[in-house]
């Protein structure tokens, strides 16, 4: 993944289970979600109750405004493997590395979670060079969700990637 600039380098993280949000955090974290996918994108069902059940990856700036936002499900939530989705970030910071930044605290978070295990992503196609940058490699044909097309993504596992880069 890129060196993140100092942009990004101004971001806090926070890494949370859904209980432990409190209403500001899950506030800001919806408002980032809808700016992102539905007023950017398209208008779809963003409320899944798979949120109870998630982490919530959240980076900050320096004045405390959410920038950028991730959740991260367990395994058998949507996927057999652990799963990264909603990845979001704000306008103002894309170019900035900020998401390399947010998925490799993402991926790193859930490693410590479910250490080595894979992960599952349903990835917009037009990203997919962004998350083979990240380790993920295509394991489906293209598909629409939401009228938008996507792509299966696995991310073997650091287990997994290091075997198979010292083969």
């Amino acid at each position: 993944m890129p060196k993140p600039s100092s942009t990004v380098d101004q971001l806090s993280w926070s890494f949370l289970p859904f209980t432990a949000l409190n209403l500001q955090q899950l506030y800001d974290l919806l408002h980032v979600r809808c700016q992102v996918f539905i007023a950017e994108q398209v208008a779809f069902q963003d409320l899944d109750y798979k949120d109870q059940d998630a982490w919530h990856l959240l980076g900050r700036d320096a004045q405390g405004v959410l920038q950028a936002y991730v959740r991260v499900l367990p395994p058998g939530l949507a996927y057999a493997e652990p799963s990264i989705g909603r990845v979001a970030v704000m306008q103002a910071m894309r170019g900035t590395g900020a998401g390399w930044e947010l998925m490799r605290h993402a991926m790193a978070e859930t490693d410590r979670l479910w250490p080595g295990s894979a992960i599952r992503i349903g990835a917009q196609a037009y990203l997919q060079k962004f998350y083979e940058g990240c380790g993920f490699n295509v394991v489906s044909e293209p598909y629409l969700e939401d009228g938008i097309p996507h792509l299966t993504m696995l991310y073997p596992g650091k287990a997994q990637a290091v075997e198979s880069a010292t083969v």
